[in-house]
């Protein structure tokens, strides 16, 4: 009989292999679980390590980064890994909601076989449990071919662009009242894709036209994210913070002229300072020689200007990837500030349950070391699992959202046109 007092014995095994060119390649075509960056990262194949739940040890579903939970379970593993780079060794998916209330479940999923690419070393991590009662799956180490092209029908969603910027002005009302400073408003994008469609299709597309950005896919939630939540390593964290957005121009000088004017943006700049100074308190109790650019810089993306702002620092107190997720989340970047204040007013003018949208999603370790970004860019594609939907349709539900940062002086008009941009990458990807 397993003791319930003692966490499932883990088992991980990484060994160092041949370069492997495309890592997508290898994920599950209907189930992909990935989290990439430049080519390189790490994929998950097969379904969880028997033994394993999120809940277990936990105060309830909504527990906001599972880190008590991943420490008990990582306490009796054992871990050989002979390659030590970051993505190595006993690793987690995960991908949390944006609102506690939510009604999507978190997701921290530990998959059998793991293969990772990083600083042009290849590996391969096998994991398994010692107390499952039937032998766990051993996925096969080998690409697959990628399905057929297929495309999604979208819409507009439960806010369309008319209701969008009547929404907008809400919140702008409740600015002008002084209930909040900032709050980030979104709307949503509904529709399906077909039964079967290969998913590393709409992953592969982001990858290739994103590459600079967090390239993920968790129960679900696909998409390319530029925001960095925060990234632990070695005793160090970094974050990278972005507020402040305006589309690129339509030639070399617009283009020049639209970052310029986003640097000097006293409405963006706002919004910005609001969301660097919401992560600096949150980091600086456990951390020593944090660090901030004194400044923001525009970060240049495909299709949009961000003003961003680097953080970094050395922790002094232990804290797990996953304690910092829970510290942090939800930034003023994604949520608005005061935060509990911005939480509830969004509840209250948003008609929908974001989802994981705007939530973390990433990886960690067995030493709590982990790479987190905010799931932007994104759709959630069905519910888990994707397959139960072919024995009733032949489509599979998608939803897509995509926000805005309203502060003073905000205006309805341009704020539905971010978000447009802001739809862009997962709509081009999508179609």
């Amino acid at each position: 009989m397993t003791d319930p007092t003692r966490p499932p014995r883990l088992v991980a095994h990484t060994q160092e292999v041949d370069a492997i060119d495309d890592l997508i390649s290898y994920a599950s075509p209907d189930e992909p679980l990935a989290f990439l960056r430049r080519g390189d990262g790490i994929v998950g194949i097969g379904r969880p390590v028997a033994g394993f739940s999120p809940y277990t040890r936990l105060g309830g579903p909504h527990d906001p980064s599972h880190a008590d939970g991943w420490r008990w379970l990582c306490s009796d593993a054992r871990v050989h890994d002979e390659v030590r780079l970051p993505g190595t060794g006993l690793v987690a998916f995960g991908a949390f909601p944006f609102d506690a209330r939510s009604e999507r479940s978190p997701a921290l999923v530990v998959p059998p076989l793991v293969i990772g690419r990083r600083d042009g070393r290849s590996w391969i991590t096998r994991i398994h449990s010692l107390d499952a009662v039937v032998a766990d799956e051993k996925p096969a180490f080998e690409p697959q071919p990628y399905g057929p092209y297929w495309s999604a029908t979208l819409g507009p969603g439960r806010l369309d662009p008319e209701g969008y910027e009547a929404a907008v002005q809400i919140g702008l009302e409740a600015i002008a009242a002084g209930t909040v400073d900032k709050v980030v408003l979104a709307r949503d994008l509904v529709g399906t894709i077909p039964v079967g469609a290969d998913l590393r299709r709409l992953l592969r597309a982001l990858s290739t036209g994103y590459p600079d950005t967090w390239t993920f896919a968790v129960d679900g939630l696909i998409g390319a994210s530029p925001e960095t939540l925060v990234t632990v390593a070695g005793g160090t964290v970094t974050a990278r913070v972005l507020a402040g957005t305006a589309p690129r121009g339509a030639d070399a000088q617009e283009d020049a002229a639209a970052s310029l004017a986003l640097a000097a943006s006293t409405k963006d700049l706002d919004e910005h300072r609001y969301a660097v100074q919401s992560v600096l308190e949150v980091l600086e109790p456990h951390t020593r020689s944090l660090q901030a650019d004194s400044a923001p810089f525009t970060l240049e993306l495909p299709n949009l200007w961000h003003l961003a702002t680097d953080v970094a620092g050395d922790l002094d107190d232990g804290a797990s990837a996953l304690d910092l997720v829970a510290g942090l989340h939800p930034t003023a970047a994604v949520a608005g500030t005061p935060t509990d204040a911005a939480i509830e007013l969004i509840r209250r003018i948003e008609p929908f349950d974001r989802g994981r949208y705007a939530g973390p999603v990433g990886w960690v370790d067995a030493n709590g070391d982990g790479e987190w970004a905010i799931a932007l860019r994104c759709a959630q594609v069905g519910s888990p699992p994707l397959r139960s939907f072919s024995a009733y349709s032949d489509t599979i539900p998608v939803v897509a959202h995509a926000g805005a940062g309203i502060v003073a002086g905000s205006e309805p008009e341009t704020e539905l046109l971010e978000t447009r941009v802001k739809f862009r990458p997962i709509v081009d990807a999508l179609a």
